[in-house]
């Protein structure tokens, strides 16, 4: 499985890189406004300077939702650099233009799926990845890991290449049910990852070795 970080925090993500385990990152405007990060150039000069930090897809979103928008902004996205992955909403034109894109080698994650006739969909288009997102459909009470199943079982039947990026990951039972579940990336913020480092027994172990250890050499 794939580590995504989802942030637009250059720091977050320095931090995941050094921890060895980063694959990428996924951002969209509401990240970007969280870091202060408004305008048009200043949001492409952000795009640009994760994609230096990061050797891995950067998700970056278009914020237009008719064809001819989303077709022109996700192209200027693309000639950023070449780790940019244009982030498209599930919408009848967001389709069109995955597919259009797909067309020219240019890479796209389907974002805000909730469903699994969105994420075929999307795959028939020739996303590179779907997005759906679980933590938020928990929230109003479905089930986000049998949404993951699902597209996983149906991607795997008909042999798409599209991968299952696993997004609105809250937690670590989240990352791990997705990790079950055959989910090829999992997006998360970075205290889920580094939460995978701790165990009690693993703290209580080591510092049973440092005592025996002190007590030997003195």
């Amino acid at each position: 499985m794939k580590f995504f970080i989802d942030t637009a925090n250059l720091k977050d993500i320095q931090e995941a890189v050094e921890l060895g385990v980063l694959d990428g990152v996924t951002t969209n405007p509401s990240l970007m406004a969280k870091e202060g990060i408004k305008g048009t150039d200043a949001v492409m000069a952000h795009y640009k300077q994760i994609c230096e930090l990061v050797d891995g897809d950067v998700s970056a979103e278009v914020i237009a939702t008719d064809y001819e928008g989303i077709v022109r902004e996700g192209e200027a996205l693309a000639e950023l650099h070449p780790n940019i992955v244009v982030k498209v909403p599930m919408i009848r034109d967001g389709v069109k233009a995955i597919r259009y894109f797909s067309d020219k080698g240019i890479k796209t994650n389907c974002t805000l799926i909730f469903s699994a006739g969105q994420a075929l969909l999307a795959a028939k288009a020739g996303a590179t990845y779907v997005s759906p997102f679980v933590g938020r459909l928990d929230d109003i009470g479905a089930d986000g890991m049998l949404l993951i199943q699902q597209i996983v079982d149906i991607f795997s039947n008909y042999g798409y290449p599209t991968q299952v990026l696993a997004a609105s990951v809250r937690h670590i039972p989240h990352l791990i049910q997705c990790a079950e579940l055959g989910a090829d990336v999992v997006t998360c913020p970075l205290s889920v990852i580094t939460g995978l480092l701790s165990h009690p027994l693993t703290d209580k172990g080591l510092a049973t070795f440092l005592a025996d250890h002190a007590k030997v050499n003195g």
